[in-house]
């Protein structure tokens, strides 16, 4: 009976502290999103990331469905398309790094998000099996796929060649 009392204790307190945890979590991104609509709102006409739905993407860049033997960009400029999740750590990582880029090659690229929890469809469609997963539209070419966080530097070397054509 001791040992029983003594797991239910520790599950409560388990519980609690995950609680806890998420809590602050929760409280440390409040946080940096009023830090990022702070710094948004000094920097208003530059370019952020574009979250999309599915109905948005099968409009903006690839109707799949229309045309599922052959890939048809539908934008008018390259673009990096990010397949992430809330509660993934690398993809939190990038995020900021995404929206750097965005504002840095405002007017060259787009930057699309897609929530790979709410648009499984989407994911589950390009064979997303690990995020972050990341797809480089350059213009007239076949899409590119890399996945895993990476350093600024890399999509930068990416942007230039892959996308943009510079290098």
């Amino acid at each position: 009976m001791k040992k029983i009392a003594l797991f239910m204790v520790l599950g409560i307190i388990t519980l609690a502290s995950c609680n806890a945890k998420e809590a602050g979590n929760k409280t440390a991104q409040n946080e940096i999103n009023k830090k990022e609509n702070n710094s948004n709102s000094k920097t208003e006409s530059k370019m952020k990331t574009i979250h999309l739905t599915k109905a948005e993407f099968l409009t903006k860049v690839a109707n799949y469905e229309a045309n599922p033997q052959e890939w048809k960009y539908l934008g008018d400029r390259p673009a990096i398309i990010d397949f992430y999740a809330d509660w993934c750590g690398p993809c939190k990582s990038i995020a900021p790094v995404l929206e750097e880029l965005a504002a840095e090659y405002d007017g060259q690229i787009y930057i699309y998000k897609i929530n790979t929890e709410t648009e499984q469809e989407l994911a589950s469609a390009f064979g997303i099996r690990s995020i972050p997963s990341l797809l480089f539209v350059p213009m007239n070419e076949a899409p590119q796929m890399a996945q895993g966080a990476m350093p600024k530097s890399a999509f930068k070397e990416a942007i230039e060649t892959v996308l943009l054509k510079k290098k």
